[in-house]
């Protein structure tokens, strides 16, 4: 028989049922002729090089590279040297959006140009205390937490107090701005108004009463743009947090339980800190979401077509769960740059190897619960069928195999080699794997220098007949 292995089962202290998302597996769903679908090692970072400080922010201008490294903004050139370009302070996380001929930062609460030759700090006294900043119909549009603000249409360095806006359908502090279709999307904590450029004398932009949500962010940086809608990390009032998508006038949730549960984890200030990135690649649309211990992935492509939410753990731990060190993806020079939020360490995406920056890390997944309509069952034999023989030079990687009758509880590991580089003909198989009462949930663990892809479990299974009314029954 064959048994799923794109999503699998536990269960947790609280007599509930929990959701097991594969860990450093990307599931495809794509016939094979072996299964309809498969799990790929998620891609390894490579080093590049490294900068000043821990990354705070990145982005794409004038074909290169802009990351703010510790307290500086540099350019990171493709061979991965680093070029300071100025002081913009601050540690929390910087905003960057750019105009025809400058680059504009928002860190320290301060707002800095580059202009390709020269860092200046606009130092207007109206100007106040910034968090975030997009660029829309000739002005830098920023808020303060509290009002919208922007800059004067013949001098991006001016501010005029008498320009200034509000976000007014609820008292909720303003935690972020961006664009959308020439519209501006003004993020409160539980509403989202936009706003659209109508030019005038005073605050140049107009609430659009229509598209307005009831529904906001948790911090400045837990939204993402998707192109053609947002994706976004928050709630409304009374309401626990979630992820979702949101339109012009509609939002959609793409988290599961498991997600809301993960989420739950988390205390709201956690949750405020935590990064949205988007990343479009091959036949994927990845929405990140990085929380403090890993980043939770989901893939919009690959929902739509099995019909229901398709979410993965990207981490870059061992034995246990670790953040995630790819960061602040940037696609330029045909690669996805990224930056390492645990180190000065930067690298790029690649397919080459699984391995995060040179460290090894876990990959796996459990399945759902074998259950024989409560009659039990003896597996005599399971083959984990793949594309072996991808191994890292040198390495002879295994597979590790546990099982479970309830999901909290584990069996000893039974190790299986992989098969090193070349040997693509290798068979992955346990056998004589015991008797199961009731229930039992597999459970599939390896490392990074495995490289192995998974399409189909295969089980040959005995059922075991237990008469009604027995202690098994």
């Amino acid at each position: 028989m064959q048994i799923p292995i794109l999503s699998g089962i536990t269960a947790d202290q609280r007599a509930d049922y929990r959701s097991s998302m594969p860990r450093n597996m990307l599931a495809v769903p794509k016939p094979t002729g072996v299964a309809q679908g498969y799990l790929r090692p998620a891609e390894g970072v490579q080093a590049l090089g490294t900068g000043p400080g821990l990354p705070r922010g990145g982005i794409l201008w004038n074909g290169a590279v802009y990351r703010v490294l510790g307290t500086k903004l540099c350019r990171v050139a493709q061979d991965g040297t680093v070029t300071q370009l100025g002081d913009v302070g601050g540690t929390s996380r910087a905003s960057l959006d750019y105009s025809f001929d400058r680059l504009s930062v928002v860190s320290g609460g301060g707002l800095f140009y580059w202009d390709g030759s020269a860092l200046t700090q606009v130092l207007d006294e109206d100007l106040g205390t910034v968090i975030d900043v997009v660029f829309i119909g000739g002005y830098f549009f920023l808020t303060d937490g509290v009002n919208l603000i922007v800059t004067e249409l013949n001098d991006p360095t001016s501010i005029n107090p008498l320009k200034y806006g509000s976000a007014e359908s609820d008292p909720d502090p303003v935690y972020g701005v961006a664009k959308l279709r020439n519209e501006v999307y003004a993020f409160g904590r539980y509403t989202i108004e936009v706003f659209q450029n109508i030019g005038g004398a005073n605050f140049p932009f107009q609430r659009v009463d229509g598209a307005q949500q009831t529904r906001g962010i948790m911090g400045t940086h837990c939204k993402c743009s998707l192109g053609d809608a947002f994706a976004i990390l928050g709630s409304a009032k009374d309401e626990a947090p979630g992820v979702y998508i949101i339109g012009s006038g509609s939002s959609q949730k793409i988290s599961d339980r498991e997600v809301d549960e993960v989420l739950l984890t988390f205390t709201e200030a956690q949750l405020s800190q935590a990064v949205l990135e988007y990343r479009a690649d091959k036949s994927h649309r990845f929405v990140l979401v990085h929380l403090p211990d890993r980043t939770l992935c989901f893939d919009i492509n690959g929902s739509q077509v099995v019909g229901q939410p398709v979410w993965t753990v990207l981490d870059s731990g061992a034995l246990v769960l670790g953040q995630y060190r790819a960061r602040d993806l940037v696609w330029c020079f045909n690669r996805w740059n990224v930056a390492d939020p645990t180190s000065t360490s930067l690298g790029y995406l690649t397919d080459d190897v699984a391995s995060h920056y040179g460290a090894t890390i876990q990959h796996g997944f459990d399945t759902f619960m074998l259950y024989n309509a409560g009659n039990g069952g003896i597996v005599h034999e399971l083959e984990l069928v793949g594309l072996p023989g991808r191994a890292a030079f040198g390495a002879d990687p295994v597979v590790w195999h546990s099982w479970s009758p309830d999901g909290r509880t584990w069996s000893a590991e039974k190790p299986k080699r992989v098969g090193s580089f070349g040997q693509t003909e290798k068979r992955i198989q346990w056998r004589t794997l015991g008797k199961f009462m009731s229930t039992r949930i597999l459970r599939f663990r390896w490392t990074s220098d495995a490289m192995l892809a998974a399409s189909r479990l295969e089980a040959k299974i005995e059922g075991l007949f237990t008469r009604p009314g027995s202690a098994n029954g």
